[in-house]
């Protein structure tokens, strides 16, 4: 088993969370062989002749205990992406990367969970208001002001804006900005429509409001205390490689990416922004999912109050997708609620049952493919099958 950070071990004392820890699916009050086959059908994703992924690392469990863990497939398989007979060209044997427990992922839009905790924080500090007026905060951004944009319309995204802006041609940072400052609503505020636009301006939001830049807010007031060490934002070197961006199925002509954000605008913007950009793996993911499900504490550390982690994972959620069967399976219904990332990246968490599920892949690598959410969604079905009864002590 691969060294971990702190979390290893349940800690004692009346003001500590359970950590998370190894153990059986009986010991975490779920059904062995049904576990058993969500490891299976996990580790078939990469195989084939036109696999799902190039590798996948799989972390589930309930309550405390981790009751699956596998790695399978490569980090690195491919070398390019050949355009004219639509296949990867693959690496020697030798030159392969395997996936490892430990391999860093491009989370791509997982990292709108943090921006979505970096701004509830504020909120529970009194700092922010939820119904607040963006203009309030920002007023140079025009557009957003003249339309009466909230921060929960940001959260919620509902707010109306389109789902991106093609940062990535502008010429320079000045140019990005004035877009984004410029960008008005295109549909109806209130109806949900999910876009990037919303995190950007919420990283604006809390830049202005704080100070501070987004990854020093993550940082200090998220991975830190919770001790997420393999959670940062890039360049990170040694993550599952992603895509041979190039036109005209790409947005930038970039080649092959490893350590680089994928995101072609969180790219032009530096590699931080609110709606991509962090790294992480998915033992890190797992002790965020359990310091939402123990209330916002995990350990002795406490990113927020319970109250507050309710307004995020109670419909519509903030942030956090509620009750989605594409890609949480039978775990939706009963107020389950996550994200998934385009890289292949995707997170569950279900209050009702105490379970938690992180699968990531990089299903991009060597190119981009029209979303299948059917592997997510069934692995998420056998767990949401495997539970037998009360978690285990």
């Amino acid at each position: 088993m691969a060294a971990r950070g702190p979390g290893d071990e349940g800690g004692d004392g009346a003001l500590s969370s359970p950590r998370l820890r190894h153990g059986t699916p009986e010991r975490a009050g779920l059904d062995p062989e049904r576990i058993a086959r969500l490891v299976r059908d996990v580790r078939t994703l990469p195989d084939g002749p036109r696999p799902w992924c190039a590798g996948a690392v799989l972390l589930a469990g309930r309550g405390p205990v981790i009751a699956a863990e596998t790695a399978c497939g490569w980090a690195v398989r491919y070398a390019a992406y050949d355009e004219v007979n639509d296949r990867g060209v693959e690496l020697p044997s030798a030159a392969r990367v395997p996936m490892t427990l430990d391999t860093p992922f491009d989370l791509a839009s997982l990292t709108k969970l943090f921006t979505t905790i970096a701004t509830v924080q504020q909120i529970e500090r009194g700092t922010l208001g939820i119904d607040a007026r963006v203009g309030a905060y920002l007023p140079e951004f025009t557009a957003a002001s003249r339309h009466d944009i909230t921060v929960r319309g940001l959260l919620t995204h509902t707010s109306g804006l389109r789902p991106e802006l093609p940062l990535y041609d502008a010429p320079d940072a000045a140019t990005r900005l004035a877009l984004l400052r410029a960008e008005a609503p295109s549909s109806k505020p209130g109806e949900y429509r999910y876009s990037d636009l919303n995190m950007l301006l919420l990283q604006h939001l809390l830049e202005r409001l704080t100070g501070r830049p987004l990854d020093a807010l993550v940082r200090d007031g998220i991975t830190r205390p919770l001790g997420m060490t393999a959670t940062s934002y890039g360049p990170r070197p040694g993550a599952a490689a992603t895509e041979d961006q190039g036109r005209p199925w790409a947005k930038a002509d970039r080649g092959m990416l490893r350590g680089e954000v994928h995101d072609e605008n969180a790219w032009a913007l530096g590699g931080v922004a609110g709606h991509a950009g962090l790294f992480s793996t998915a033992y890190d993911l797992a002790v965020l999912c359990r310091t939402l499900l123990n209330g916002g504490s995990y350990g002795t550390a406490r990113i927020l109050g319970p109250d507050f982690v309710d307004l995020m994972l109670t419909d519509p959620g903030l942030g956090f997708r509620i009750d989605q069967p594409w890609f949480m399976g039978e775990l939706a219904g009963t107020g389950a609620a996550g994200h998934t990332g385009f890289t292949g990246t995707s997170l569950v968490l279900d209050p009702a049952t105490d379970t938690f599920l992180v699968l990531l892949a990089n299903t991009v690598h060597p190119r981009r493919r029209p979303a299948d959410n059917g592997p997510r969604a069934a692995a998420a079905t056998h767990l949401a099958r495997a539970v037998t009864g009360p978690p285990g002590p």
